[in-house]
């Protein structure tokens, strides 16, 4: 790159990171209101709703519960050749709320949009910015890809809160299913024998994948929780239901072990004479593939910042996201900002306290600011190929 290329990133990269920080309070409210508001997956209207605003009182060409899904959001703006998407994820968890932090990541995906709006059409940009509804297990970027959300796209990327900093999450692919068994209820005292117990099937099962769990591979994960057992001691209990997932390094090893799971659920309708159903949540979530040159702009971008990156802790296998099939298509970045609150880990009550901290704060700015700047580095480097090209 000439001195003068490198002189008119540099200038649009302190006219993103200005904006972005004049923005600041707007970006840290929107981020308080979705964390005191949570929504679960597919419900997050109010938060789809605030991110839209946001996005349409910037000048963003915006679409609000499109793809197919009311949560959904894309706004546009620039016109240029390089086409980069910010993912903003917003639903909550169960009882805990934003214990996974989609509320810094909402916040940050917008506050990128802002810094790079005015910029988009001079740096050969055309910016998007997604809201994705329910992550956490319904899919919501696998239907809007499936849709084409993610068509014509040249990279995208979103920043993800975590206990410690990582550039690139061990993203492991995933299943998720629920199981229902079905018996024949009877007094428990008086006449068990003419019971049939979906308990005690659920109950074979689980010991089932604890006997498993010793031939699955360090990477590989089977978790799940019952839902229903019974509603009193004295009736045998004639319907259990749980929700379990499988997690393995790819879509090519997570299928045979989910097969090896499933025996198991079925194992325990066989023992106990209980018929067994089973149905998917969400489709598989893929394995996480970060683009390398991208991830290597960005680790340059966030340490300018002064954030740092420490090696992971022992035993970190990864979790999983529906940003993993995006990266099967799509050239995408998907690093985590530590809040610096460990051993508070993501899903956990602690981890929600730690999303509205200053430092979780801090996190919404310096995530928006290196994701405006990843961005102007990958219009650059588009430039110049097309240049060479040329």
């Amino acid at each position: 790159m000439t001195p003068a290329k490198n002189s008119s990133k540099n200038s649009s990269k302190d006219t993103a990171a200005r904006r972005i920080r004049t923005a600041g309070d707007q970006l840290i409210d929107l981020s308080h209101r979705i964390h005191a508001h949570p929504e679960l997956a597919f419900e997050e209207h109010l938060a789809s709703r605030w991110v839209a605003e946001a996005l349409s009182d910037a000048g963003f060409d915006v679409r609000h519960g499109c793809y197919g899904l009311p949560t959904a959001v894309s706004a546009t703006i620039g016109n240029g050749p390089t086409h980069i998407a910010f993912c903003a994820e917003y639903d909550a968890l169960p009882e805990i709320g934003h214990a996974c932090g989609h509320n810094i990541i909402a916040a940050a995906a917008v506050g990128a949009g802002l810094g790079l709006a005015p910029l988009a059409d001079e740096l050969g940009l055309t910016v998007h910015v997604l809201g994705t509804p329910a992550e956490e297990g319904g899919g919501g970027k696998i239907l809007m890809l499936e849709q084409g959300a993610f068509d014509g796209l040249h990279a995208a990327m979103m920043v993800h809160p975590a206990a410690t900093e990582s550039a690139a999450m061990p993203g492991l692919a995933v299943t998720q299913f629920d199981v229902t068994y079905h018996g024949k209820p009877a007094h428990a005292g008086a006449y068990p024998e003419l019971g049939v117990n979906a308990a005690d099937a659920m109950t074979l099962a689980q010991v089932g994948v604890a006997l498993l769990r010793q031939q699955t591979a360090p990477d590989q994960r089977i978790s799940g929780i019952s839902t229903e057992a019974g509603s009193a001691p004295n009736i045998i209990p004639d319907v259990s239901r749980g929700r379990w997932l499988v997690r393995t390094d790819s879509l090519d090893t997570l299928r045979p072990l989910a097969r090896r799971v499933h025996r198991c659920f079925e194992a325990g309708a066989l023992a106990t004479g209980c018929e067994l159903t089973t149905s998917p949540v969400s489709p598989d979530y893929a394995d996480l593939r970060p683009d390398q040159d991208m991830l290597t702009r960005w680790v340059a971008n966030a340490t300018a910042l002064g954030r740092s990156f420490p090696h992971l802790p022992n035993g970190v296998a990864g979790a999983s996201t529906d940003m993993g099939n995006v990266s099967h298509v799509v050239p995408t970045i998907h690093p985590m900002l530590g809040l610096d609150c460990y051993p508070a880990v993501n899903h956990q009550p602690e981890f929600t306290a730690a999303c509205i901290t200053p430092t979780a704060d801090r996190a919404v700015l310096d995530g928006a600011i290196a994701m405006a700047w990843t961005a102007i580095d990958t219009a650059a480097a588009a430039s110049n190929t097309a240049g060479e090209a040329t």
